[in-house]
C-alpha cells in the first residue's frame, strides 16, 4: 500500500516541491479543501504523515490517524498542533525552526522604521491632500535610541547587527538571561521584563506562543513602557492582550504599535486595531520571500520523507516520544 500524506493547508500556489520529494517514495498526497475539523479527521484516517501550515490540527484527527507517524509543521511555531496528544499517541512532531530568520528580522526592522519615521501616517496624510510638516513634530533621531528584544533566539540574533547598523542600542530579555552583557553580541541582557519595557524606545517580540507566554504583554506591561515607545510584534498574536493594546493606543500609554500577527487571523474587517492611526498591521507576511518558501517546502517535505523511510528527521519538537512504548516509528 502506498504511503499517504495529508496536507492540511498551504500558503503558496503550488505543491510541486512536495510532490517531487514525496513522489520519489511513491507517496500519494491528499490536500484538504476546507481544513475543517470534520474534513481533517476524515482524511487523517488513512494518513501516514501530516503536513500542516496554519490550520489547527484537531486532537481528534490525530486520534483517528492510527497509521500516522509524523506531523510536520511548515514553519517554526507548533501552537496549531496538539503536541502533547501527538506525543501520547507516539507520533513525531517536527518543524523548520530557522527557514525565515532573515525575512522576519528584516520585517521587524521595517516595521520599526515605519514607526520611527511615521511612514504610514505620512502616506495617509499626503494621500488625503495634506503636504506639510505638522505630523513630523517631535520626531526623534533614530541613532542612540534603544531597541528591546523580548526573546533571544535566532531571529533576534539576526536583528541585532541590522539594528546596530542604524545606531540603535540593543537590550535583550528572557527569563533565563542574567543582568549583564552577552559575550557573543556585546549587548545588554536582563531577566527583568519590566526593566526592558521601561528602558526601550522600541519593544520587539520574538517569543513562541506557549501557555507561559500567552498575554505576556498586557495592561501592566504596556503601562510600563515609555509614552513615546512603540511595540513591534512579528512572533505570535497570542503574546499580546489586544484589548489592553487598544486602550494603550487610544489613551496614549504608548506611541504606537506595528503588528504582523494577530490573535485571530485574518482579523474581522471591523477590528478596531485596523482603524487606529497609530497602529500598523501587516498580514502575517514577515516570513515570506520566494527563496524562504521554497526552502520551507523542501525541508518540511524532507522531514516527512525521512520518517517514511524509517529514519529520524531533523528538528524533532517532542523528543520525549522516542522513549515511549507508544512510539510508532520504533515499532
Amino acid at each position: 500500500m502506498p504511503f499517504r500524506v495529508l496536507i492540511t493547508d498551504h500558503a503558496w500556489p503550488s505543491l510541486d516541491i512536495e510532490r517531487a520529494i514525496l513522489g520519489d517514495l511513491g507517496a500519494q498526497i491528499a490536500v484538504a479543501e476546507t481544513a475543517s475539523e470534520g474534513e481533517l479527521t476524515k482524511l487523517a484516517r488513512d494518513a501516514d504523515a501530516i503536513l500542516t501550515n496554519w490550520a489547527k490540527v484537531p486532537a481528534g484527527a490525530l486520534d483517528a490517524a492510527e497509521r500516522c507517524l509524523v506531523v510536520a509543521r511548515y514553519g517554526v511555531g507548533v501552537d496549531n498542533i496538539p503536541v502533547a496528544r501527538a506525543t501520547e499517541l507516539g507520533i513525531l512532531v517536527t518543524n523548520v525552526p530557522d527557514f525565515c530568520t532573515e525575512e522576519v528580522s528584516d520585517h521587524a526592522l521595517a516595521l520599526l522604521l515605519a514607526c520611527a519615521r511615521r511612514v504610514v501616517q505620512f502616506t495617509r496624510a499626503t494621500s488625503a491632500g495634506a503636504w506639510n510638516l505638522d505630523l513630523a513634530r517631535g520626531l526623534p533621531r533614530l541613532r542612540g535610541q534603544r531597541l528591546g528584544l523580548v526573546g533571544f533566539g535566532g531571529i533576534p540574533h539576526a536583528l541585532i547587527p541590522k539594528a546596530r547598523g542604524l545606531g540603535l542600542d540593543v537590550l535583550a530579555y528572557t527569563p533565563r538571561l542574567e543582568r549583564g552583557r552577552d559575550a557573543a553580541t556585546g549587548i545588554e541582557t536582563t531577566n527583568d521584563l519590566a526593566y526592558l519595557l521601561g528602558e526601550s524606545d522600541y519593544v520587539s517580540l520574538h517569543a513562541p506562543a506557549t501557555p507561559a507566554t500567552e498575554g505576556l504583554i498586557g495592561e501592566r506591561e504596556l503601562r510600563a513602557m515609555k509614552p513615546t515607545a512603540y511595540l513591534v510584534n512579528t512572533s505570535r498574536g497570542a503574546l499580546v492582550d489586544e484589548q489592553a493594546l487598544l486602550l494603550a493606543l487610544g489613551e496614549g500609554w504608548i506611541a504606537g504599535a506595528a503588528l504582523d500577527v494577530m490573535g485571530t487571523e485574518p482579523p474581522p474587517p471591523d477590528h478596531p486595531l485596523l482603524a487606529l492611526p497609530n497602529a500598523i498591521v501587516t498580514p502575517h507576511v514577515g516570513f515570506y520571500s520566494e527563496p524562504a518558501i521554497a526552502e520551507l517546502e523542501t525541508r518540511a517535505a524532507q522531514s516527512v520523507a525521512h520518517v517514511l523511510r524509517g529514519e529520524l528527521p531533523p528538528h524533532i519538537v517532542n523528543p520525549g516520544v522516542l522513549e515511549l512504548p507508544s512510539y510508532r516509528l520504533g515499532r
